[in-house]
């Protein structure tokens, strides 16, 4: 009867012999995962030494195979085939891809990338997301996404069993607070994007445009992303409409070597949206329209070179305006979060989703809208606890009749 074929992985049973003086060999037959039986030996000075070495080896045994990616890879070239892959594939937006290499560059091959894949245990990934979360949450949870990715990558190659990333600890969300503008800190906004746009005699540099009161008009005005409004053409306006409206349908990404360009397609497929412009905000763009330069794109807010207007640019523009307005708090998406509240407080969360293009309403509830700090008055309600109706209006003799 033929002896079982071993099962793939494993090994048979290990024969110790002597070579020599201080010399002996352990040797066992080891079944690859090309399915090809292979006898692997290890030599030392004794004979448990040599089974030692050999336990070693069938316990790192990678499997001779002309496949790139094998358990003694390197995690550093593992992240080189796979940010070659998935730029390959296309099928991942460019700026995303970007946002994941810059992961690997700065987060994961500094501390992981000498490893090999072998080596990458649940329990060393699970410590090393921790420690980026410690200080930065939202990183670590990038971070896990593109270890979870690219062992895939590996597990599908064949190079290990199971991804061990799936099996590190959930990483904690930090409390968010959203906070949003009042009444006085909108108007403490626009002042001071006034003073910031007062020319001063004598002051180096060129004069400041109105394009910051107008992308903040515009953001309050529809909800939208700083990219998307910066991404507006002419066309997507509808100013003769007896409802102006609005087209978002684009928005501007940064890519390495090719700089700010206009991506055709909004973040997600809800973010492609129409809305109903405020009067102020109509008034504002024809107003704009009126004195408005021509550029090749057809942009609203170009460049004084005619090129789309960087959101860095319009960041740091409100950095150096709220300076000393005490308002560092203020963020472009703080504006967001005021029309998501609004909204809310009026209407409802589903219209606040819609308007801030989100596909889902948690998404925009738990990050978009403050929760108010005084309850709902439910006070009648609760004076069903109060004392009984029978009880009221008696003499304190009568209760003590019943005590």
């Amino acid at each position: 009867m033929a002896r079982p074929e071993l099962a793939i992985g494993t090994s048979g049973k290990i024969r110790i012999e002597k070579l020599g003086p201080k010399r002996f060999r352990a040797r066992a037959r080891f079944r690859d995962y090309d399915g090809i039986t292979r006898d692997i030996e290890a030599t030392d000075a004794t004979g448990p030494a040599a089974e030692r070495a050999l336990k070693v080896k069938l316990r790192d045994r990678a499997t001779p195979t002309d496949d790139e990616i094998t358990r003694e890879t390197r995690i550093s070239a593992l992240a080189e085939l796979w940010v070659e892959e998935i730029t390959a594939e296309e099928r991942i937006a460019p700026q995303t891809i970007h946002r994941y290499a810059t992961s690997v560059r700065t987060s994961i091959l500094p501390a992981l990338g000498n490893l090999r894949i072998r080596e990458a245990s649940v329990g060393r990934l699970d410590r090393f997301l921790r420690d980026i979360a410690k200080d930065r949450p939202s990183a670590a949870k990038g971070v896990k996404v593109v270890l979870s990715q690219m062992f895939a990558l590996a597990v599908r190659h064949g190079a290990i069993p199971t991804n061990p990333v799936r099996d590190t600890g959930r990483l904690r969300k930090p409390r968010r607070t959203v906070v949003v503008l009042s009444a006085e800190q909108l108007q403490a906004v626009r002042t001071a994007i006034r003073e910031w746009q007062r020319p001063i005699p004598g002051k180096p540099g060129p004069r400041h445009s109105g394009d910051l009161a107008d992308v903040v008009d515009l953001m309050l005005a529809t909800g939208a992303r700083i990219g998307e409004i910066l991404a507006l053409r002419w066309e997507d306006l509808d100013l003769a409409a007896e409802r102006p409206t609005l087209t978002i349908c684009g928005t501007l990404v940064f890519i390495k070597s090719q700089g700010f360009f206009r991506q055709p397609w909004t973040k997600s497929d809800a973010g492609y949206r129409r809305v109903v412009l405020p009067r102020f905000a109509v008034g504002m763009l024809m107003a704009r329209k009126l004195t408005a330069a021509d550029n090749p794109h057809d942009a609203i807010f170009a460049s004084r070179r005619g090129t789309w207007l960087s959101p860095n640019n319009v960041r740091r523009q409100w950095r150096q305006a709220r300076a000393e307005a005490d308002l560092d708090w203020v963020t472009p998406h703080t504006f967001r979060k005021t029309v998501a509240t609004l909204i809310k407080e009026e209407i409802d969360t589903k219209s606040a989703a819609a308007q801030l293009g989100h596909s889902s309403e948690e998404v925009t509830d738990t990050y978009y809208i403050a929760k108010p700090l005084q309850a709902p008055d439910v006070s009648g309600i609760l004076e069903r606890l109060g004392s009984h109706p029978s009880s009221q209006g008696s003499s304190p003799g009568e209760n003590d009749a019943h005590r």
